[in-house]
Order: structure tokens, then C-alpha cells, then sequence
């Protein structure tokens, strides 16, 4: 069996924060979009970390890869979710480029989680 210990990745620790400023963020969108876009945002948001966290617990590499590999799509859900924001004018230019700055850096430590632990298996 592996045990991963999840809060030791970076990855898991910035998509945490992430999620936070996430959810300060949504709460600002307009009433109508809390079941719509709010709630997609939200979701996307936490499955990254929460499947950072699930691999983690499951008893195979073969096994935190396939969770890192939810984490990394729910990531890339959530580039595009936010991408829909900033269309909608929901947040601002400067909300958008700092957020899909953040979101990329997540995106690219859960991959190179899932190379290295491909490389390992």
C-alpha cells in the first residue's frame, strides 16, 4: 500500500487557497447565477483538492493518478467557468488574469504530480 500524505503537495495547498478566494469571489455574482454558474464555479473549485486528496487515500499509485487526473480536469472546468465570468462581466480584467494565473499553476502542479508518479510506477 502508498500513503500519500496529501497536505504535504504544493498542489493540494495552493488549490485550497484557491478555492477560498473562489468562493469571496462568487460571492459577489448576481443571485440569479447561485444555481448556475455560481454553483459550477464552486464545485469545479473544491473537486480539486478534494480528489488531490481522495488519490491520496486510495491504495495504488495506479489509483492517485486516476484521481489526480479528475483534479486536473475539474481544473480545467474551472479555467474555463471563470473564462465565462469575465465575459458575463462578473469579475474584472484584472480578477480574470490573476485567477488564470493561479488556476495554470495548479493545473501544472497536478500534472507534473501525475508524470511523476507515472515515472514511479
Amino acid at each position: 500500500m502508498v500513503i500519500h500524505n496529501f497536505r504535504e503537495l504544493v498542489a493540494w495547498q495552493k488549490s485550497m487557497t484557491l478555492a477560498k478566494d473562489i468562493y469571496a469571489i462568487t460571492k459577489t455574482f448576481p443571485q440569479n447565477e447561485l444555481y448556475a454558474l455560481t454553483s459550477q464555479i464552486q464545485r469545479a473549485v473544491t473537486s480539486i483538492p478534494s480528489n488531490i486528496a481522495e488519490g491520496a487515500g486510495r491504495p495504488t499509485t495506479k489509483e492517485m493518478v486516476h484521481f489526480l487526473s479528475f483534479s486536473l480536469g475539474s481544473a480545467f472546468e474551472l479555467e474555463t467557468e471563470i473564462t465565462l465570468a469575465k465575459e458575463f462581466n462578473y469579475i474584472t480584467n484584472e480578477q480574470y488574469n490573476e485567477l488564470n494565473e493561479r488556476i495554470v499553476e495548479v493545473q501544472k502542479l497536478v500534472y507534473s504530480l501525475m508524470k511523476k508518479y507515472n515515472e514511479n510506477n
